[in-house]
């Protein structure tokens, strides 16, 4: 296989706990740990995978979701080829937060960036406060 490929960057931003840094360690380990430790600045993994028959490094930064770290992730934004914007789904705050997360990455991030809507921890369905047509109507108007 070539390595003529790039490599890309991926950053995951949203509110904290919403479950940033999990998301980070199942796709870089494939594990989960249920232990809540906040971010500070930013955290990354690197991950080697196979795309249409090439190799390629992923990096995938974790970023924190508290406000005072807010200004120092938003320089991760640049060259990064794609943004994950990551909710709680038993977290109605961090849901209604989402528009704010895109405003940051419209500023920050370059025009081509590619843009997903997550919504995290659906396994705890008897708290969810955000439905699933909301999340789907949300990730609509946001393109």
């Amino acid at each position: 296989m070539s390595q003529s490929k790039p490599n890309f960057k991926c950053i995951l931003i949203g509110d904290s706990g919403v479950g940033k840094s999990c998301l980070m360690m199942r796709f870089a380990e494939g594990t989960f740990s249920q232990e809540f430790v906040s971010t500070i600045g930013v955290d990354f993994t690197n991950r080697t995978m196979e795309l249409d028959g090439e190799r390629v490094k992923c990096q995938l930064w974790d970023t924190a979701g508290q406000e005072r770290f807010r200004t120092l992730t938003t320089s991760y934004y640049r060259d990064a080829q794609g943004v994950v914007i990551v909710y709680d789904v038993s977290d109605r705050q961090s849901f209604d937060n989402v528009p704010s997360w895109k405003a940051d990455v419209e500023r920050h991030a370059g025009e081509n960036v590619a843009m997903m809507i997550l919504g995290n921890k659906a396994d705890l369905g008897e708290h969810r406060a955000v439905t699933f047509a909301e999340g789907a109507k949300l990730a609509a108007e946001v393109g």
